[in-house]
């Protein structure tokens, strides 16, 4: 797309007042976005009434237009409209679908087959290390990770994400040239480079509360479901895993303790009818993924495993196993996980761990 048809698409999207719906209202009237900002005040008036009508002749936006085209001659920088091929199919079928996306980095995943990843900010070690977990396996299987670039689970399944050939996309709610949070800046740039970062917000758009919730749509839409590893019973992860149902995708929660505070929002959504699951192969074969195959025919052999050789046979602390290792307690407790989950392991109280075989 040539660069002024790029630029009345920018134009468009940077009109005070007019949001998505009047966007796409507009597209529908009068087709291209030249054809909007060419069009007379009257059929404006009639397609959108006199407020906005006046609004779309007045703007002058252009300083902020050709920043933006600036932006995307950069390196791995792409703007995709709704009239482009690589436009994500998925959103199209769900809520409200931007009528631009500004895309750092490889803008062909988002069109592969992706799952959704999300929980608390504030989550556990062990619920990091879950999400890093899954990430990793499916993203191994092929599947692409999608999230929200947040601390706590959201970084950890985009870490584990890319480990894997399907990579992570990250969904953000600040413009594309800002990062946030600021701890996250290093995997920021690793996604950038391995995998792509999308926001439907203008440049220099700050972390504004309001637009997380927004971006949340997007990451249930990429898709074709969501799990959620920690939530609390207000969790805005329970807002991304409901979008996900109501566009039609599948909704899967880990379960915790029933004393955790962080169990409580997964166990909700399994109450309402998410899939209960405790492995990665449990979401693949409920969205019937292919690669489920290839993670079944990878096991880890009978004694081979060095965590295993290192536990023994008595309960061990981290603490302990650590220094056996000289792995560090998140390592090892992404590490523990496939083997709790294999039944090669268990958990005992007070962060104590028994090998079981």
């Amino acid at each position: 797309m040539a660069d002024h048809d790029i630029a009345a698409w920018i134009r468009l999207t940077l009109i005070p007042g007019i949001g998505g719906e009047t966007q796409r209202q507009l597209l529908g009237t009068f087709g291209l976005p030249e054809a909007i900002f060419a069009a007379s005040r009257a059929a404006l008036v009639g397609a959108v009434g006199e407020t906005l009508a006046g609004s779309i002749a007045s703007t002058d936006c252009m300083a902020e237009v050709e920043a933006t085209l600036a932006w995307s001659r950069e390196p791995g920088n792409r703007i995709i409209t709704l009239a482009d091929a690589e436009y994500p199919q998925t959103l199209l079928r769900g809520i409200n679908p931007p009528v631009l996306l500004y895309v750092k980095g490889r803008a062909e995943l988002l069109n592969r087959p992706a799952l959704a990843i999300v929980g608390s900010r504030n989550a556990t070690r062990q619920g990091e290390a879950n999400a890093e977990a899954f990430a990793t396996a499916l993203s191994q299987a092929g599947l692409t990770i999608v999230s929200g670039l947040a601390l706590g689970i959201d970084a950890a399944a985009h870490r584990g994400a890319l480990n894997g050939v399907g990579s992570t996309i990250a969904v953000i709610g600040t413009g594309p040239d800002r990062i946030y949070p600021a701890r996250n800046a290093a995997l920021t740039r690793r996604i950038a480079e391995q995998g792509a970062i999308v926001s439907e917000f203008p440049l220099g758009t700050p972390p504004i509360a309001g637009n997380f919730p927004r971006r949340n749509r997007l990451i249930a839409g990429i898709g074709r479901g969501c799990l959620v590893v920690e939530a609390a019973e207000r969790s805005g992860s329970l807002i991304t895993a409901r979008l996900a149902a109501e566009s039609g995708a599948e909704v899967f929660a880990i379960p915790g303790s029933i004393h955790s505070p962080h169990a409580k929002g997964c166990h909700k959504l399994i109450k309402q009818g998410a899939k209960l699951v405790e492995t990665a192969q449990d979401v693949m074969e409920e969205l019937r993924w292919e690669g489920a195959v290839a993670i079944r025919a990878k096991p880890v052999a009978p004694g081979n495993d060095p965590i295993l050789a290192a536990l023994g046979h008595d309960p061990c602390d981290l603490d302990t196993l650590a220094e056996r290792t000289g792995l560090p307690a998140d390592a090892l407790l992404a590490a523990l996980l496939p083997l709790e989950l294999d039944g090669k392991v268990a958990q005992l109280p007070g962060g104590r761990y028994q090998r079981l075989n």
